[in-house]
């Protein structure tokens, strides 16, 4: 936030200068680096496929420029359907650059897929093409295959922008269907006395090129055929009678530049300027004097420049822009070092599976890992490296753009540069940076969570003063907590820091008048962006159905729920001789958590220890943890016990209440009714919880109730918080378990915070196998605390 506040500033006083437009231009990127990085997202989901029923669970990671965004704290993700109506809407806080959640598919869902969407605040300034965005295909709805009836179209994209008659070029064109999904051609390149200039060779996924020399009042077209029979004529127009055109082509080290004007064209012409720049920071600046030849040639070292999209754009003197190219370097700065490393494997019914992660890199990570059916689920045409380095930095649809961060073998690059030349890109308004125009700004980042705001109405002017709202927020476990907000002379109030679940009902009165209270109406909100369901949305250019689905697919997935319908069957039969209904009883632990545990300190991934018996002799509460929580080490005792957990101290709470060792220590074991144990990381921490947190809870008296929600004498309203999603369910299979159950989980095991560090390098984890899969696949990616990230991929079978 505070380089956004320096932005602003330096471009009010950029404004009194007057530069050379050159020095402007260099000047203005700076500005615009420095203040208004652009922030970047991809999610991770638990498995590519999903049937109507199903409980999809997802991860979310935000990057600005090339680190983890600390701009915005809140994440909002929209649900679509099939004709683009909103069917939900859900914000969650963002801890670390990441969120988590889960999203319930109806079961009478009829749609092919569904569409999602996902922003901050801050990405709202920017295009809606780099908002992230993904259409999940949903097996239950229907999938089009085979023949494509819709005519194919063919797109021409000439290497940096334009043709320049009697200069040489490179055309890319890109061959789909109307649902933007590439379609095979073959076909001549011909001039208007049909002579065959060039012949058209798909080389990836309808993508080729061809050059192209235009002379002047000559005419191109290309005749084709596509892969179904039918045929085509594109004409070439847009030619110009005088310009530059600008050739790159690289290798690990250089970029290899040409420059070419028309033999005609005008002064400023003849004295060029290049600009380098990457994230909208200037790299490299070339000056080109073409006076006396109209032909130049250069190279740029790029070996020392981060992984990413490079573009190069190509004024004339008066740094009017005629020609642009983007090109992708991998230089292999983007990523950090990390295993999956199996233990045992076990693939029969129920079998028991472990693995263990191994982060060599000595930065801290956050990662997220699924184990999934992999007979049920092709690959996912989308990575966590296809989305930061590319999905979100280039214009159109990529059909399954994580084939180009499979290898570095030529033959991948050549093709991941012609998806360079067919996409459009991030511009910049160069006009604008001239003129010492900053961008135009509606939304400014969050860097808080929800903030309560609001507008008194009703109040006379005189009565504004001095005057303060008492806020007390009652949740649906019968936790309250209260907050002042002082109103400002136009009757507003915020109080920012807000933090919640589901909903709270709040009870506000003013301080020392209470004769307001029925002479005004409040207007209390949370602050956060909010779309009603029924809005709608425009797919823009992604295809409904993204073309890893195909008829193997919707078979293999087919496979998998007849199976499942064989076990329900099963099941089915073996109970026709006796019917016993059992109603599911809360066991003791649940009850403690009801009873003790509120808001974001119930349930929760963690240990639990009930003490109500007082049978324990330990000393005191830290010893009684000793060797109970796999990685917490408690050495010593009392008030001189240490505590150390994944290279952190765990957070010390009593009754909800931040405490320490010293206060914990002193409390007696028979005082104490129950212990949770958080694993890393933590969220009811207000200081972030990395190394999770230990909660102790003293015994109550007198009953266990909590209390009821009214608030005597004081209004009330409704306040939504955050939204609450679902946990993924890990069962437990042991020697003593006999229920028949049939179990067709297609995701085996889902984690969406992996937390490593230089000190806990290594995370294990344990799962159970349902009673179907054969073959599972293993999907482990995440960032750390540099930007870098990482995706490794391991099949069990």
């Amino acid at each position: 936030m505070n380089r956004i506040k320096h932005g602003l500033l330096l471009l009010l006083l950029f404004a009194f200068l007057k530069p050379t437009q050159g020095q402007q231009i260099d000047s203005m990127m700076g500005l615009y680096a420095e203040g208004f990085p652009k922030e970047r997202m991809h999610i991770h989901f638990d498995r590519p496929y999903y049937n109507t029923g199903d409980t999809l669970f997802y991860k979310a990671y935000l990057l600005a420029a090339y680190e983890p965004s600390l701009l915005s704290k809140n994440l909002y993700v929209e649900w679509y359907d099939t004709s683009g109506v909103l069917v939900k809407q859900t914000v969650s806080p963002l801890y670390q650059a990441t969120a988590k959640g889960s999203f319930e598919i109806p079961a009478t869902y009829k749609g092919a897929f569904l569409h999602v969407k996902a922003f901050t605040r801050w990405m709202l300034n920017d295009d809606i093409a780099y908002i992230f965005q993904k259409n999940i295909p949903i097996n239950g709805g229907t999938i089009t295959t085979g023949k494509m009836p819709q005519p194919t179209r063919l797109d021409l994209f000439p290497e940096s922008g334009t043709l320049v008659e009697g200069v040489n070029s490179r055309v890319a064109f890109k061959a789909t269907n109307q649902s933007g999904l590439p379609v095979k051609i073959k076909g001549v390149l011909v001039d208007a006395q049909k002579k065959v200039l060039d012949s058209l060779k798909v080389q990836h996924d309808g993508m080729g090129i061809f050059v192209l020399r235009p002379m002047p009042g000559q005419q191109y077209q290309l005749n084709w055929t596509d892969e179904y029979g039918r045929t085509g004529t594109t004409p070439i127009n847009n030619i110009k009678k005088e310009g530059a055109v600008l050739t790159v082509r690289t290798n690990n080290e250089k970029a290899f530049l040409q420059f070419e004007r028309s033999q005609n064209a005008g002064e400023p012409f003849k004295q060029m300027n290049l600009l380098v720049h990457m994230n909208q920071s200037l790299m490299f600046k070339v000056g080109l004097k073409m006076i006396e030849r109209n032909f130049q040639r250069a190279e740029i070292p790029i070996e020392e420049l981060p992984t990413g999209i490079v573009q190069f754009t190509l004024f004339t003197s008066d740094w009017i822009p005629v020609a642009e190219r983007i090109v992708f370097i991998n230089n292999h700065t983007h990523d950090f070092g990390a295993k999956l490393n199996p233990i045992y494997t076990n693939l029969n019914k129920r079998g028991l599976n472990s693995f263990e992660i191994i982060v060599t890199d000595t930065t801290s990570t956050n990662m997220s890992v699924s184990v999934y059916d992999a007979g049920a689920n092709a690959s996912d045409p989308h990575s966590i490296y296809s989305n930061f380095l590319l999905a979100s930095e280039i214009k159109g649809y990529v059909h399954n753009p994580a084939y180009y961060f499979q290898s570095d073998a030529d033959s991948i690059t050549s093709k991941l540069d012609l998806v360079m030349m067919t996409n459009g890109w991030r511009k910049i308004n160069w006009e604008q940076l001239k003129a010492g125009i900053g961008p135009q700004l509606k939304f400014m980042p969050e860097n808080e969570y929800m903030t309560l705001k609001g507008s008194v109405f009703g109040i006379k002017p005189g009565m504004v003063k001095d005057q303060q709202l008492n806020l007390i927020l009652a949740a649906k476990d019968s936790s309250k907590s209260l907050l002042f907000a002082a109103i400002d002379a136009n009757g507003s109030f915020e109080q920012p820091g807000l933090f919640f679940y589901d909903t709270v009902k709040v009870y506000y009165g003013f301080n020392n008048n209470a004769k307001l209270n029925s002479a005004t109406q409040v207007k209390i909100e949370n602050g956060l962006l909010r779309k009603e369901n029924g809005a709608k949305t425009n797919f823009g250019s992604i295809p409904p159905v993204w073309g890893g689905v195909d008829s193997m697919a919707i078979v293999r997935m087919n496979y998998f729920l007849s199976e499942q319908e064989k076990l329900r069957r099963l099941m089915a039969s073996a109970t026709l001789t006796e019917v016993v209904v059992k109603s599911k009883t809360k066991t003791k632990m649940e009850v403690l958590d009801e009873t003790y545990a509120s808001g974001l300190f119930s349930r929760g991934d963690g240990y639990s220890f009930d003490l109500t018996d007082g049978t324990s002799l330990a000393l005191d509460i830290l010893t009684y943890l000793q060797g109970k929580v796999a990685g917490l080490q408690i050495t010593g005792n009392g008030p001189n016990a240490t505590l150390s957990w994944r290279g952190g101290v765990p957070d010390i709470y009593l009754n909800e209440m931040r405490s320490d060792v010293n206060m914990v220590s002193s409390i007696p074991v028979a005082d104490v009714a129950y212990i949770k144990v958080f694993r890393p990381p933590f969220f009811g921490s207000g200081g972030g919880g990395a190394s999770g947190a230990i909660v102790v809870y003293t015994k109550k008296g007198g009953g266990t109730s909590k209390g009821g929600q009214n608030v005597k004498g004081m209004e009330s309203a409704i306040l939504a918080g955050y939204s609450r999603f679902k946990e993924f369910y890990n069962p437990v299979y042991d020697k003593a378990s006999s229920a028949f159950e049939p179990d067709t989980r297609n995701t085996l095991y889902w984690n969406p915070y992996i937390i490593t560090n230089k000190r806990s390098p290594r995370y294990k984890v344990e799962f159970y196998n349902n009673d179907v899969s054969t073959k599972l696949m293993i999907v482990l990616e995440g960032i750390n605390a540099k930007g870098k990230m990482t995706r490794q991929v391991k099949v069990l079978e």
